[in-house]
């Protein structure tokens, strides 16, 4: 018996167990898991955060950054002075291609942000109201899409050429060309979206309780479509700085003295900086390169992050 009242005695004793409380993880904080275990992608977005962080704080450091002609180091070879040598006008190469990725970086960037805030606002509009307002965007989107996008940018290219647009402003101009060719495919992929949520059971319970159009797309539609604009984003900056490149290359896009990396590997075309000197054109050439791979690399690692139809 006092074996029993020992036991009972005991188990009175002993301190409650407090309930465990349950951990609650946030979607984008297991999406950032899931991001930083994927080392590709990590890598893709140190060379892209590198790449931006030296174009636009590396010149600052330069004490060539006035870009003044001196004919007496014209075209030397890369040495300790000149870490990338200089070009045709004794001008140092590694200030100008920092100088070039700063204007190629902006351009992608900026000619990004008009083409998905555009697309996403009309493939917005034509996925909730639908009717005549989703025909009238969605035949406007496939008209630009019937139009192969570099072609159609070498004519406008060739328009700002002809009414002799000035270098000043050409380079505002390039980002609503690249944005007016990047906006219909953003515009379809969000309209299919709107589409889909729109027969989802949360919005079909909006309306029976008489939510305001506003109140749905705001609080219940835009979220669902952050993941997707975000990876769409990100790849879209990639090809902005290539179709730039492009037509600064062949004189359609920002031109001289304005630097970029296009129009820098146009500077170096003959055959005799191609052989005797590379350090014209592998700079910036490598440039370009390193960053649309790397924003690719880091783009498709937030798709498979962001995107729920993926595979994990």
């Amino acid at each position: 018996m006092s074996t029993i009242h020992g036991e009972t005695t005991a188990a009175l004793s002993s301190p409650t167990p407090q309930p465990v409380k349950p951990v609650y993880t946030s979607l984008w904080r297991q999406s950032l898991r899931r991001l930083l275990k994927n080392k590709l992608a990590v890598f893709g977005f140190v060379v892209v955060a590198f790449m931006f962080a030296a174009c636009f704080l590396g010149p600052l450091f330069s004490p060539y950054t006035d870009n003044k002609i001196n004919m007496a180091f014209m075209n030397k070879a890369p040495g300790l002075k000149h870490w990338l040598g200089t070009d045709a006008l004794g001008r140092d190469v590694l200030t100008r291609v920092l100088q070039a990725g700063r204007i190629s970086l902006t351009v992608g960037l900026a000619s990004m942000v008009l083409s998905v805030f555009v697309g996403s606002l009309l493939g917005v509009i034509a996925g909730y109201y639908r009717g005549i307002v989703d025909q009238v965007i969605m035949r406007l989107a496939d008209l630009l899409l019937t139009i192969p996008s570099l072609p159609l940018l070498f004519i406008l290219g060739a328009l700002l050429s002809e009414w002799k647009v000035p270098t000043d402003y050409r380079m505002y101009i390039v980002m609503l060309m690249l944005s007016i060719v990047g906006w219909p495919g953003l515009a379809r992929m969000v309209r299919g979206q709107m589409l889909s949520l729109r027969e989802r059971e949360y919005m079909q319970a909006t309306v029976v309780l008489g939510l305001r159009d506003r109140r749905k797309l705001f609080n219940h539609l835009l979220p669902n479509l952050v993941p997707l604009l975000i990876v769409i984003a990100t790849l879209n900056i990639g090809g902005a700085i290539l179709y730039e490149s492009v037509l600064s290359y062949f004189g359609l896009g920002v031109m001289a003295p304005t630097p970029t990396w296009g129009n820098m590997i146009d500077a170096a075309n003959n055959m005799i900086d191609f052989q005797d000197h590379p350090w014209l054109w592998i700079p910036p050439g490598f440039s370009i390169f390193a960053t649309v791979i790397a924003i690719n690399i880091f783009g498709d690692g937030l798709r498979d992050v962001l995107d729920p139809k993926q595979k994990r």
